[in-house]
C-alpha cells in the first residue's frame, strides 16, 4: 500500500475518530453548552476599483433553556437576517472606511430579537474582516 495515501486515509479519519470516542467537536468553538455558533457571513463590497469581502463571524449566547431550542429550530431564518443586514451593510460601504462594529452588533440583535419573537439570546461579534 502506497505510505501518502495510507497517511492520508488517517489524517482523513481522525476527526471522526476522535469524535466518535467522545472527544469535544473538532468544530465547535469555545463559549460553553449556552454558545451556539453562527456560521461565517458574508457580504460584497468595493474596495476602490474592485471588489472586496466584508466577513463578519458571530455567535449567540442563550442562557435560557427553552430559548436555546427555539433559537437552533430558527437558525435558518436568523442566518437569512443576519446574511440581509450583512450584505445590505456591505454594498454601502465606502471604500477606506473601516466597519462600524457597534452599527452592526445593534442591527443584527435586532434581527436577533425579531426573528425569535422576543428578548433574551445574545449576539456576540467575534471578528470583522474587510478584505
Amino acid at each position: 500500500m502506497d505510505r501518502r495515501l495510507f497517511l492520508a486515509f488517517a489524517m482523513a479519519a481522525l476527526p471522526a475518530l476522535a469524535h466518535a470516542w467522545g472527544g469535544e467537536d473538532p468544530k465547535k468553538r469555545g463559549g460553553g453548552s449556552s454558545y451556539l455558533v453562527v456560521q461565517t457571513l458574508v457580504g460584497t463590497t468595493m474596495k476602490g476599483a474592485k471588489r472586496g469581502v466584508l466577513t463578519v463571524e458571530c455567535g449567540l449566547d442563550v442562557q435560557d433553556g427553552n430559548l436555546r431550542e427555539r433559537v437552533k429550530q430558527s437558525m435558518p431564518r436568523l442566518r437569512s437576517a443576519y446574511a440581509s443586514t450583512v450584505q445590505t451593510y456591505a454594498a454601502g460601504l465606502t471604500p477606506g472606511v473601516p466597519p462600524n462594529a457597534d452599527f452592526l452588533a445593534r442591527t443584527l440583535q435586532k434581527d436577533t430579537d425579531a426573528v425569535l419573537g422576543r428578548p433574551g439570546a445574545k449576539l456576540l461579534v467575534g471578528a470583522i474582516l474587510v478584505n
